[in-house]
């Protein structure tokens, strides 16, 4: 393997981070796969005051969140949940 090719490697495994803190009990976070049909491939559950990141990757191209959390990425913070 080349340098380019490793760079092309890493490019589409080494996504954009993204961190996910709960602001209540039981808030779910589920990844969705890349690809011709997008489907569900991984759910997470989080406690208030928890946090996880999660990385885009060649297999996740979406999250859905659902409860009252804050989402932190490199173009800001988002609230989710009713307010």
């Amino acid at each position: 393997m080349d340098h380019n090719d490793h760079i092309e490697q890493c490019e589409a495994i080494c996504g954009d981070y993204v961190a996910v803190r709960a602001l209540e009990d039981g808030v779910t976070i589920i990844g969705l796969t890349r690809g011709k049909d997008t489907k569900f491939h991984h759910t997470e559950k989080l406690d208030r005051g928890e946090v996880m990141l999660f990385q885009f990757t060649e297999h996740t191209s979406a999250m859905k969140i659902r409860g009252k959390a804050e989402v932190y990425t490199k173009h800001g913070v988002i609230k989710t949940g009713k307010e």
